[in-house]
């Protein structure tokens, strides 16, 4: 066994710590699975135009995307880097909101930090994007973070009713077809209180987030991998939910993703031409084309 004062431990450091540095220092990266520039290779607005009426929602498969607003903070705290409306317009149809509930107010954070921006300014872009993109529908997290109080509901109504439309959100906790959802803000509810949409819950759900080091990304992929064959087996009345995003403090979300997105982009070539259920797939920093490649299996 390596101790933490060998020679083989301090080289394993070293080139852990090379690593983070040589990503940390290159610049934006757009390829078709990693894409941390601006703005997406292409758009998709309107994909779930194509998707049958009578197909329940829990057989359709999402893209989305993990600490959806997490733009600021350096490399420790940054996943994403298109802005709200592009994520939408590219396709991306399930958003991770992370609120710090102050008194009411509900600010984005990623962890500590602040990233610039309230629950009102996500209403206000998934509001606006429904109305134009009227057979689409959006399925949102929400979840609190960085603050304590376990009473998000009444703050949560409260900023709908000023910077959404409560007509336009899903009254349900069951599952609704294709149909019922066209139009539709479906809250997955990460909190307590009244129903206010579905459960986050009642979901069979992949989240091995924590990524100690870059040593540690394989394992990572196994859960991934594996969840994604759960879901096309198991039952289709579950909604599906994987996390291909992970984090470390040896491993930052943008080396996390270089090198998981590259595997699930090589792993879904290989079921490319198929109709299979992979249900929803979250990830940090994923390019337009890895996108649609999950669109494409419906």
């Amino acid at each position: 066994m390596k101790g933490k004062g060998s020679p083989g431990y301090l080289l394993i450091r070293l080139g852990v710590w090379a690593a983070l540095l040589a990503i940390g220092c290159q610049g934006a990266i757009q390829t078709p699975d990693y894409d941390d520039t601006s703005s997406p290779q292409f758009l998709n607005p309107s994909w779930m135009a194509g998707i049958p009426d009578e197909r329940p929602l829990s057989e359709v498969n999402l893209p989305g995307t993990h600490n959806s607003m997490a733009f600021y903070g350096g490399a420790l705290t940054e996943c994403q880097s298109w802005p709200l409306s592009l994520q939408l317009r590219a396709g991306v149809r399930f958003l991770d909101v992370r609120v710090r509930h102050v008194r009411g107010n509900l600010t984005i954070h990623h962890g500590i930090v602040y990233q610039r921006a309230h629950f009102g300014t996500v209403l206000e872009e998934v509001t606006r994007f429904l109305r134009e993109r009227p057979t689409e529908t959006v399925l949102m997290r929400v979840k609190e973070e960085f603050s304590e109080t376990h009473a998000l509901y009444d703050a949560v109504v409260s900023y709908i009713r000023a910077y959404g439309d409560w007509d336009l959100l899903w009254h349900s906790r069951d599952t609704p077809t294709m149909g019922q959802a066209r139009g539709k803000l479906i809250i997955l509810q990460n909190f307590s209180g009244p129903h206010l949409g579905m459960s986050y819950g009642a979901m069979d759900i992949a989240d091995e987030w924590k990524v100690p080091t870059l040593l540690h990304i394989p394992t990572k992929w196994q859960s991934v991998y594996e969840h994604l064959d759960a879901a096309m087996a198991g039952d289709c009345g579950r909604l599906f939910l994987t996390y291909a995003s992970g984090a470390g403090v040896f491993a930052y979300p943008n080396a996390v993703a270089q090198r998981i997105n590259s595997w699930l982009y090589q792993h879904l070539a290989t079921l490319a031409g198929q109709k299979l259920r992979v249900g929803m797939v979250v990830m940090d920093f994923p390019g337009a084309p890895l996108l649609k490649m999950i669109i494409d299996l419906n």
